[in-house]
This record gives C-alpha cells, structure tokens and sequence, in this order.
C-alpha cells in the first residue's frame, strides 16, 4: 500500500474485499458442488428438475465466481495491486447490477453489489 493510506480506512476496506471474496468463494460452492442438493436449490430457488437442467451451466458460473474469489485475494492480500483490485470490485458490481436487473434485484444487490461498492469506496477514500 502506498504511505500515504489511511491505516483505519485500509483496514476497512480488507475487511470488505475479503466479504467478497468469501460471498464469492460460497457461490462457487453452492453453483458447482451444492446445485442439485436442497441447499443449492433453495438459494437459487431452483426444483430438482430445473437444477438438473442446468447443472452445466451453474457449474460455468460457479468458475467466473471462483476465479473474482482468487483474483480478489492475489490481487490485493498477495500482490497489493490496486489497478487489479478495483478492476475486480467493477466486475463484482457490473455482475450485481446485471444479476439484479434479470433476477432477485435487492437479494443481489445488497448479497454482492453491496460490499463490493462499500470496499471500493474504502479504496477510493484511502488513496
């Protein structure tokens, strides 16, 4: 981080990219591994017909949502790089804004647009 940070304002801000890195990281889990369980169905209120049509397609998206994970942690817990960090916050809160104009609107948006727009702002204020 660059000296002229704000220690209580970094701090902040890890707390929330690594919100969104967990939220992340459990969609992955829920998409690839959990989708045809009642768990996986009841947090995407899918019927065990639906969720067996779309196994393959839940499990893509469970991947994009895993990789934001890991792109989140190198990118600003291993690498320190801020460019990377806010790219990913973007595509965290585009992903929200796309999911909640198509599906769940406040489920989505408050789940994984939320943190994700509070942990740029902490970035943003802290440079």
């Amino acid at each position: 981080m660059p000296p002229k940070t704000s220690r209580p304002v970094i701090i902040l801000a890890s707390i929330f990219i690594g919100l969104v890195a967990l939220i992340h990281a459990y969609i992955l889990i829920l998409e690839v591994f959990l989708w045809e369980t009642p768990r996986g169905q009841r947090a995407f209120g899918n019927t065990p017909v639906s969720a067996a049509a779309t196994k393959t397609l839940a499990a893509n998206q469970g991947l994009y949502n895993g990789f934001l994970a890991a792109g989140l942690v190198v990118g600003f817990f291993l690498l320190h790089d801020l460019p990377m960090t806010f790219f990913l916050l973007g595509c965290v809160i585009v992903a929200a804004l796309f999911g909640a104009a198509t599906t769940k609107i406040v489920r989505i948006l408050f789940i994984q647009g939320l943190p994700a727009l509070l942990a740029l702002i902490a970035l943003i204020v802290a440079r």
